[in-house]
C-alpha cells in the first residue's frame, strides 16, 4: 500500500477492466502465435528480399551472429543448474536455445532449410534429455527465461516434419512451467515483495508461453490474470505504482539499477506481445499503463531526469528472517547501456496504435539495429531477451491500426484505454542475486565485464513529454 513514507506493495488494488478479448474462451489458439505471427514472418521475408531499410540491417545483424549458423551443434544436459549445484551449466542451455531461435528465424526470412533443420535438431536434443532445473533461487529465473525462449524457438518450427512437438510440449509442461507457476504462487517461500518485478515477469512470460504453445487456454488466463491483479511486484500496477502528472509511469525497479529496470521492461513487453498475438490486449490495459512505464525508463535511460517516489518493501522468508529495504531515489544511469527491447514496444505503440511515444522512439533508434543473444556479451544478462527487434518488429505506420485486423491467423485484439493521438552497448546486470546471499538478497551479482561495442551518444535536448493524461494515481488506503 502507499504510505506517507513511501510506496509499499499491497494487494487488492482495483484495475480498469480489459475489454473482452476477440478470442472466445473455447476458440483455438493461433499458431504461430508467440512473439511472431505468420504475417510477421512474411513481412520480414518480403522486406529483406526487397532490401528495405531497416530490415536489411536487422537481418545482417542476425546472419552475423555465431548462434545463427547452421553448423551449430547442441549439447543437451539432463539436469541444468543455475546459482548453485555442480556443474553450474545453465549457459549451455541459453546458448543452445538462442541458436535454435536464431536459426529458426533465419529460416523464415531466407527460406534456407538448413537453418530450420538446425533449430529442430537443437530443440529435439534438449526435449529428449532435459529432466529438471536445479540450483538456488536462480532456478526460477532459469525456468522463466529459458522456458519462454524455448517455446518461442519451438513455435517457429512446430510444423517441421522432423520436429517432435509432443516431446517439446511435455518439456514445457513438466520442466519449465511448474517452477514458474509455483513461483507466482509461493515466491520461493519468501514474503511476496521480497523479489523485484523481473522475477515475477520471467515467470509470467513462461506461464503465458506454455499456455499458448501447449494450447491450454486456462494456463494463458492464469498468466493474464497475474499480469493484471497478481500480488507480487511483477503485476502491472506494482511494477508501475505511480503515474505522474506528465504522463510518465514510475518503474519501481528504477530505484534499484538500470540493468534490472531494462530487463523488466523487456520482459513486460514480451508478455504483452505474446498476449496481443492471441487477441488479448495487455499493452492497452489500464489506460496503457505499460506505455507510461516504458516511456519513463526510456527517458531515464537516455539520460533524462525523472521523478521517483520513495519505495519501502518488505524482505525475507515467511516465518523466518525479515526486514525492509527502501529505495529513496532513482538510480544512476549509463546512457550507453542497452538491451534489445525497444523496437518491439515502440513499434506497437507508435505504428499499431498511433500513440505518441517520443522516448521509446529515440531509444529504439539509438539501439538499432538490435541484435540478440551473443551480441551483448557472454554472461546471462546478454541472453535475457531473444532480440532482433529491428528485423522482427519494425512496422509501417498504422499497419495494424486500432480496431483493424491483426495478423492472420491471430484473432483481432480488442484494445482498451489510452489516448488515440498519433504522433552502444554497456554491461548488463543479470536478474541473479549475489552469490552466497540468502533468498532475500536479489542484487546484481552477475554484472558482465565486457567492453563497450559503441560509444556513448550525447542526449539531445528538447525531449518531448507526453501530455498530461492523469494525476498521480495511488492505490486505495493511501
Amino acid at each position: 500500500m502507499l504510505k506517507a513514507t513511501g510506496i509499499g506493495i499491497g494487494t487488492g488494488i482495483g484495475a480498469t477492466a480489459l475489454a473482452t478479448p476477440a478470442g472466445a474462451a473455447d476458440a483455438p489458439l493461433a499458431h504461430p502465435g508467440l512473439l511472431h505471427t505468420r504475417a510477421d514472418l512474411d513481412r520480414m521475408a518480403a522486406k529483406v528480399k526487397a532490401g528495405a531499410r531497416p530490415y536489411a540491417a536487422g537481418f545482417a545483424k542476425l546472419t552475423a551472429n555465431r548462434h545463427a549458423q547452421s553448423g551449430w551443434r547442441p549439447n543437451p544436459q539432463a539436469v541444468v543448474y543455475r546459482g548453485s549445484g555442480t556443474p553450474q551449466n545453465y549457459a549451455i542451455l541459453y546458448n543452445d536455445i538462442h541458436a535454435a531461435y536464431q536459426n529458426a528465424l533465419r529460416y523464415h526470412v531466407s527460406g534456407e532449410e538448413a537453418h530450420a533443420d538446425t533449430a529442430v535438431a537443437i530443440l529435439n536434443a534438449w526435449s529428449g534429455k532435459l529432466t529438471r532445473l536445479e540450483g538456488s533461487a536462480d532456478r526460477f529465473l532459469a525456468a522463466g527465461l529459458y522456458g519462454y525462449q524455448f517455446a518461442n524457438a519451438a513455435e517457429l518450427v512446430r510444423g517441421h516434419g522432423d520436429f517432435d512437438l509432443g516431446r517439446a510440449r511435455e518439456l514445457m509442461r513438466s520442466v519449465f512451467h511448474p517452477l514458474s507457476d509455483d513461483f507466482l504462487t509461493r515466491h520461493n517461500g519468501a514474503v511476496v515483495t521480497n523479489y523485484w518485478p523481473n522475477w515475477d515477469l520471467t515467470a509470467i512470460a513462461c506461464v503465458l508461453a506454455t499456455g499458448i504453445f501447449c494450447d491450454d487456454r486456462a494456463v494463458v488466463e492464469r498468466a493474464v490474470e497475474y499480469f493484471k491483479h497478481g500480488d507480487g511486484m511483477g503485476s502491472v500496477r506494482h511494477a508501475i505504482p505511480v503515474v505522474h502528472e506528465d504522463g510518465l509511469g514510475e518503474w519501481v525497479e528504477a530505484g534499484r539499477d538500470q540493468g534490472h529496470a531494462l530487463l523488466g521492461v523487456g520482459l513486460m513487453g514480451t508478455v504483452c506481445e505474446m498476449a496481443w498475438n492471441q487477441g488479448i490486449d495487455l499493452y492497452g490495459y489500464d489506460d496503457s499503463r505499460f506505455l507510461k512505464g516504458a516511456q519513463y525508463v526510456a527517458k531515464w535511460s537516455l539520460g533524462g531526469d525523472v521523478p521517483y517516489t520513495a519505495n519501502t518493501r518488505r524482505k525475507g522468508a515467511i516465518g523466518g528472517w525479515s526486514g525492509s529495504e527502501t529505495a529513496s531515489g532513482v538510480a544512476g544511469v549509463d546512457p550507453g547501456m542497452t538491451r534489445p527491447i525497444w523496437a518491439m514496444i515502440a513499434n506497437h505503440y507508435t505504428k499499431r496504435r498511433g500513440l505518441a511515444a517520443s522516448y521509446l522512439t529515440r531509444a529504439a533508434a539509438k539501439a538499432a539495429p538490435e541484435g540478440g543473444g551473443g551480441d551483448y556479451g557472454p554472461n546471462s544478462g546478454g541472453f535475457d531477451q531473444l532480440g532482433f527487434g529491428t528485423l522482427a518488429f519494425t512496422r509501417d505506420r498504422m499497419e495494424e491500426a486500432v480496431g483493424g485486423p491483426s495478423p492472420s491467423p491471430s484473432p483481432t485484439p480488442s484494445p482498451s484505454g489510452g489516448s488515440r493521438r498519433a504522433e552502444g552497448v554497456r554491461p548488463q546486470a543479470s536478474a541473479s542475486p549475489v552469490a552466497g546471499d540468502d533468498l532475500a538478497a536479489t542484487g546484481s551479482g552477475d554484472v558482465a565485464g565486457w567492453a563497450a561495442a559503441a560509444g556513448i551518444g550525447a542526449v539531445a535536448g528538447g525531449l518531448l513529454l507526453l501530455r498530461r493524461r492523469d494525476q498521480v494515481r495511488r492505490s486505495p488506503g493511501e
